[in-house]
C-alpha cells in the first residue's frame, strides 16, 4: 500500500535569511499533512473536539537531510502504526518533487485524550493503521 501523500509548494515567506525553509516551518508541513490524512480517513478535528476527544502530539523527532528553497514543489508522505496500547506513530517524509530527494524524515507520536484529559484509544483510530507501516 502506498503511503498517503500531499503536495505543497514553498512560499517565499517560509524561508529564512539564508534563503532556505526555516526549520520550524517543516513541522507545519508535517502537521497539515497529518490533518489531511486524518480527514481523508474520516476523522474531523472539529467533530472530535466537539465530542470531547483531543488528538495531541506527545513527541516529534525530525531529521533534516536537505533544504527546500522558495518556490520548490514538494510532497509529504504519511503512514501510521500503533505504538503500544494508546499511541499512534506517524512516519512522515518530506521529498523535493523535482528529484524525489528526501528533505526531512520524521516520526511523530500522538495520543487521544478523553474529556478528563486521560489518554485512551478510540476504536475509530484503528482505521488509520497501515498494515505495512514501519
Amino acid at each position: 500500500m502506498q503511503p498517503f501523500s500531499l503536495e505543497f509548494k514553498v512560499r517565499d515567506y517560509e524561508c529564512d535569511t539564508q534563503g532556505v525553509v526555516n526549520n520550524s516551518v517543516y513541522q507545519n508541513y508535517l502537521e497539515h499533512a497529518r490533518h489531511e490524512y486524518l480527514l481523508a480517513r474520516g476523522i474531523s478535528f472539529p467533530e472530535w473536539t466537539a465530542a470531547g476527544i483531543h488528538l495531541v502530539v506527545v513527541r516529534a523527532e525530525l531529521d533534516y537531510v536537505k533544504s527546500l528553497i522558495g518556490g520548490d514543489p514538494f510532497y509529504v508522505t504519511v503512514s501510521v502504526a500503533r505504538q503500544g496500547r494508546l499511541k499512534l506513530q506517524f512516519t512522515q517524509n518530506i521529498f523535493r518533487a523535482a528529484d524525489d530527494a528526501l528533505v526531512v524524515r520524521a516520526c511523530v507520536t500522538g495520543v487521544a485524550l478523553n474529556r478528563n484529559g486521560r489518554p485512551f484509544f478510540p476504536t475509530d483510530l484503528l482505521s488509520l493503521i497501515d498494515d505495512d507501516a514501519v
